[in-house]
């Protein structure tokens, strides 16, 4: 079953519930994409998770089928705020929070603010350091000469090296990136900028799952180690030959992981 539902405020999402009616009260696993995607992304990691765990996903503002709410701010604390939100509205009261990118980065934020209702967290090649991220300087250049179509041109062998993505799902992918609300990619980027967890990543106790490509053009691996490092509960996997569309391109590989990551917590 696959119902669709909305937010008080009007976040819609997307829960995927394909677990068996005796397994009672199945966890939820919420997953938040990054700059320039949607909530789609994540459709290769479903097949390895459905059976066990009930899937909740949405769109950031600006991407994929949601507007841009008029009057927004593009600050931080609302991408934490949306988790709540439409975990309240799933009724998910405690939850697995994964994300990708950007969303690596508030699924940390939010595990920080909120251990009462995170009960692990997964990072995809996702910093906790908003500032630190390489290569993003010249994107609102890039986007007021070529628009969207020019920045998703400019991105796509940033996310993939050649021949590690089909090319009708590589097509679909800088689709998507293209019809991205430019306002939105530049204020998603700007409130990311303004996050800094360096101090607070020891008192994030949950279990924490680092999956991370060997050759980000905006996040070094060796960050990723000092993430690791700083938290009490955290374990960090590379993929080989892979870029920052890691969850997109090995998103099968990448569900897997996490699943064995998660089943470990279940049954121990």
């Amino acid at each position: 079953m696959v119902p669709t539902g909305s937010t008080s405020d009007g976040i819609d999402f997307n829960v995927t519930d394909l677990t068996p009616p005796w397994r009672e009260a199945p966890e939820t696993i919420l997953f938040h994409h990054g700059i320039g995607t949607c909530a789609d992304c994540w459709v290769d990691w479903l097949p390895v998770l459905a059976d066990r765990y009930r899937i909740v996903t949405f769109d950031l503002p600006g991407h994929g089928a949601r507007p841009v709410p008029e009057g927004i701010t593009w600050e931080w604390q609302r991408f934490i705020d949306d988790v709540l939100a439409v975990a309240d509205a799933a009724e998910a009261p405690r939850f697995h929070l994964v994300g990708e990118s950007t969303g690596g980065t508030v699924a940390l934020a939010c595990a920080a603010d909120h251990p009462d209702r995170v009960m692990s967290v997964g990072v995809s090649n996702g910093s906790y350091e908003g500032g630190s991220i390489q290569n993003v300087a010249a994107w609102q250049d890039v986007i007021e000469k070529g628009g969207m179509a020019g920045w998703s041109d400019f991105m796509m062998p940033l996310r993939f090296f050649d021949n590690t993505v089909p090319a009708e799902k590589r097509r679909w992918y800088q689709e998507q990136q293209a019809a991205c609300d430019p306002a939105a990619v530049l204020g998603v980027l700007a409130a990311l900028r303004q996050a800094d967890l360096t101090d607070r990543l020891a008192t994030i106790a949950q279990p924490t799952l680092i999956l991370h490509p060997d050759s980000s053009p905006f996040i070094p691996v060796e960050m990723m180690a000092t993430l690791q490092q700083a938290m009490p509960d955290a374990r960090l996997q590379v993929f080989p030959h892979a870029r920052h569309g890691l969850p997109f391109s090995h998103g099968a590989e990448c569900a897997a992981v996490l699943r064995r990551f998660l089943d470990g917590l279940s049954d121990g």
